[in-house]
């Protein structure tokens, strides 16, 4: 056996522990003392878009969406008969973090402050 997978995974779970750090980054800033309505609704806009870029990268949401629409796409090629027992969950969990749970960030922002809203 290579060292590919031990290597893939060690790169994982290192990405991990700094994605992990860097959430427990934000729900420290969420937590303290003294947020505002507007800082809250673009602390949450931030989480679903990067609004300092327009037509830049996108937030968090979206990007763990694409993470695990990777893994679907993947585990629609090797997963045993093709049958999706493994890449179907992935794909509606994909799609839960982008069209239910990014939407619900949206409008909790457009609750806390509307004039935000780069419509």
């Amino acid at each position: 056996m290579t060292g590919g997978p031990r290597t893939r995974l060690g790169r994982v779970r290192a990405s991990v522990g700094i994605a992990a750090l860097a959430v427990q980054q934000i729900e420290d800033d969420l937590s303290a003392d003294g947020i505002s309505p507007v800082e809250l609704a673009a602390i949450l806009r931030e989480l679903q878009e990067d609004t300092d870029s327009p037509g830049g990268p996108d937030g968090l949401f979206p990007a763990l969406a694409r993470m695990v629409a990777a893994a679907a796409r993947r585990a629609e090629q090797i997963e045993p008969d093709r049958d999706g027992d493994a890449s179907c969950p992935l794909h509606e969990a994909a799609a839960l973090l982008t069209d239910n749970a990014g939407q619900r960030l949206t409008w909790a922002a457009r609750s806390l402050h509307p004039q935000g809203d780069p419509t």
